[in-house]
C-alpha cells in the first residue's frame, strides 16, 4: 500500500532497513521505524495546528506505544489521547501528559483511581455508568474530572469492534443526569470516525457521524455548558485540518499522520507528513508451486498490503491475500526472484501494538548517519540487546 511512497519520499529507510536485517541487527517481524521524519511530521502537525487554531491530542497505538517516539512526539504536541489505561500507563512511563484517555476503550473502573490521578485533561464517557464511575473515582481523588461525552456513530460507519456511545436522541436525559455528578464536568463530545477517506480516490471526507458530533454540542451548548471541546478524529493529518476548523472541530487526533501512512498518503505522494517505517522480514521456504512463503507475524487485516520488494534481487512480488480464518505464521508472496533467508521490505498500514513484532527505531537517516536507537516489543517495552540477530544465516544470502 506505501511501498511506492516510502521507495520515493524516505528510500534511504528501505536501504537502512534491509542492512540491518542482513546484517543481524534486527530479526524477522521487525518494524522499522526512522524517528527524524516521526518528529518532523509532529512538527509539521503543531505548526498547522497553531495556524488554524486547533489542539492536537497525537494517538501512538499504531507505532506500538513506543517511548522513543513518544518523547520525540511529545517536544512537539505534548498532550496524547490514550485508546486504553495500558496506552495511558506507557505515555506516562515515557514522560508524556494525558489529553483525552477511554475514547476507543473505556477505562476499567478498577483503573480509574490511576487513571485520574495523572490529571488528563479529558476522560472520555460512553454511557451513564461510565459517567458515574469517573465521578465517584474523582470525588475520591478531591477533584472534579472533565468528561467529553462519546456520540454513537451514524449507522454504518461505526468500525466493527468499536460500538458505543451516547445516541444523540438521549443526549439531553444523559447530560441532566451528569450534571447532577459532583466529580465530573460535562466539557465536549466526540466521536469516531469523523472524517474518513473516500475509497479509490482517498480524498478525506467528513462523515454522517461528525454531523452528530456537532448537533450534539449545540445540544449541550443549550444546555448552558461552555468552552465545549469537540474532538474529530479519523484521517487527522495536515490536509484535513482546515476541515476540521471549519466544521467547527477543537481537536484531532493525528495517528497515522505522524508516520505518513494515512489512506491519502497511499495515494498521494505530495502529502507533506513523510514516510516513517517499513516492515522486514525474511522468506522462509519455497512452496512446490513456487510461491514464497514470508516470516509473519507482523500483518494486520486492513493494512491494505500489495507487495513486497526483495532487495538482494531487486524482485518486487505480489502478496497473496490471507483468508480470515489464517493464523499469521506465513505471509504467501506470488513466484520470483528470491529464496530462502532473503530479505524482504513491505511497507502497509498496520496497527503495530496487535502484532508480536519487535519494533526498531532509528535515528539520524535525515542527516546520513543513520543508527539503532532501540528495540522494543509491540508494547513499547524495550527488548535485551542479545534478543535481535536470529534472522539471518551468518552467510550473506539473505543481503540487500
Amino acid at each position: 500500500m506505501f511501498l511506492d511512497t516510502v521507495l520515493t519520499r524516505n528510500p534511504q529507510l528501505v536501504d537502512h532497513a534491509a542492512e540491518l536485517h542482513h546484517s543481524g541487527a534486527v530479526q524477522p517481524d521487525t518494524y522499522v521505524l526512522d524517528l527524524d521524519a516521526v518528529e518532523a511530521n509532529a512538527a509539521l502537525l503543531a505548526g498547522e495546528a497553531r495556524r488554524w487554531g486547533l489542539g492536537l491530542w497525537p494517538v501512538v497505538k499504531q507505532v506500538g506505544r513506543n517511548p522513543e517516539v513518544i518523547r520525540a512526539v511529545a517536544r512537539h504536541l505534548p498532550r496524547f489521547a490514550a485508546i486504553d489505561a495500558p496506552e495511558a500507563r506507557a505515555l506516562h512511563a515515557a514522560g508524556a501528559r494525558a489529553g483525552n484517555v477511554g475514547h476507543l476503550v473505556q477505562v476499567p473502573h478498577r483503573a480509574l483511581p490511576e487513571v485520574l490521578a495523572r490529571r488528563p485533561e479529558a476522560v472520555t464517557v460512553f454511557d451513564p455508568a461510565n459517567a458515574r464511575a469517573v465521578s465517584d473515582a474523582a470525588r475520591q481523588l478531591g477533584c472534579v474530572q472533565d468528561v467529553l461525552v462519546r456520540i454513537e456513530g451514524a449507522p454504518g460507519s461505526v468500525h466493527p469492534g468499536q460500538e458505543g456511545g451516547v445516541p444523540l436522541g438521549e443526549l439531553a436525559g444523559f447530560a441532566a443526569e451528569a450534571e447532577q455528578l459532583s466529580g465530573i464536568r460535562v466539557a465536549g463530545v466526540t466521536a469516531f470516525p469523523c472524517v474518513q477517506c473516500v475509497p479509490g480516490s482517498g480524498q478525506p471526507r467528513p462523515t454522517a457521524t461528525f454531523a452528530l458530533a456537532r448537533e450534539a454540542r449545540g445540544v449541550l451548548a443549550a444546555r448552558g455548558h461552555a468552552d465545549l471541546k469537540l474532538s474529530a478524529p479519523g484521517v487527522t493529518c495536515a490536509a484535513t485540518l482546515p476541515l476540521l476548523a471549519e466544521l467547527g472541530a477543537t481537536h484531532g487526533e493525528p495517528g497515522h499522520a505522524l508516520t505518513g501512512t494515512t489512506p491519502l498518503h497511499a495515494v498521494d505522494r505530495e502529502q507533506p507528513e513523510q514516510p516513517a517505517y517499513v516492515y522486514v522480514t525474511e522468506v522462509a521456504h519455497v512452496l512446490a508451486d513456487g510461491r514464497l512463503a514470508l516470516h509473519g507475524g507482523g500483518f494486520y487485516p486492513r493494512s491494505g498490503v500489495e507487495s513486497a520488494l526483495i532487495p538482494r534481487t531487486g524482485a518486487r512480488l505480489a502478496v497473496q491475500q490471507a483468508p480470515a480464518e489464517s493464523i499469521d505464521y506465513y505471509r504467501l508472496l506470488a513466484p520470483g526472484d528470491a529464496r530462502p533467508g532473503d530479505t524482504a521490505v513491505l511497507a502497509f498500514r498496520t496497527q503495530m501494538f496487535v502484532t508480536r513484532s519487535t519494533v526498531a527505531v532509528v535515528a539520524g537517516l535525515a542527516t546520513g548517519s543513520p543508527r539503532l536507537i532501540g528495540r522494543h516489543d509491540a508494547l513499547g517495552r524495550p527488548l535485551p540487546e542479545d534478543a535481535g540477530g536470529e534472522g539471518t544465516d551468518g552467510e550473506g544470502t539473505g543481503g540487500p
